[in-house]
């Protein structure tokens, strides 16, 4: 690890819970996490190349990102483990980013644990945490065209494609957004 992170033992902060998951925010213990993470080939192919190399980079991931808007908006990204064991599957959580007139979801999972209803139970979840804790009306989120299990993930959490939208890379992305005053709850 990096002189940013400490050593001993993390004290977590859980966001969201469901029957199988909690979401809690990222710490510097999860920079290994972090690292396998974002050098998955879906990652890579669906979200892009972040540049984090080593643990010092997740670290810099880390602190410039989901601890950053944490501290500036009250929420980000969060890990998402299953609670019986802490098992960290994936991420998922609220952003805002400077390209979107409104705060976005946006989740990713480990390969090995895709597949099983997790990202679906992980978004489901946040949007509801998002209405009710946050007051948010209006969600959307971006996917690239050819990201059919995100866009599946997105449809049945009642998320409808909205529009194609420019992206700094060469290809345009799909947004998708949540208009409605009420959502499905069920986890």
């Amino acid at each position: 690890m990096t002189a940013d992170a400490p050593t001993g033992t993390a004290a977590h902060v859980v966001a969201i819970e469901t029957t199988r998951l909690q979401l809690r925010q990222l710490t510097f213990y999860d920079a290994p996490f972090i690292l396998e993470l974002v050098n998955e080939p879906g990652w890579l192919r669906f979200i892009g190349d972040k540049g984090v190399r080593n643990l010092d980079d997740a670290c810099r991931y880390l602190r410039q990102g989901p601890m950053a808007s944490y501290e500036r908006l009250g929420f980000g990204l969060y890990a998402v483990t299953l609670k019986d064991d802490g098992t960290l599957l994936g991420m998922c959580g609220l952003l805002k980013r400077e390209t979107l007139p409104d705060i976005d979801i946006g989740f990713a999972f480990l390969q090995r644990h895709q597949g099983r209803g997790y990202a679906y139970e992980a978004a489901a979840a946040t949007i509801a945490h998002a209405r009710q804790h946050l007051g948010l009306k209006r969600i959307l989120a971006i996917t690239t065209q050819d990201n059919d299990s995100s866009a599946k993930v997105l449809g049945k959490i009642g998320m409808r494609f909205h529009s194609l939208i420019e992206s700094s890379g060469e290809a345009d992305l799909r947004l998708f957004e949540l208009a409605a005053t009420s959502i499905d709850e069920s986890q």
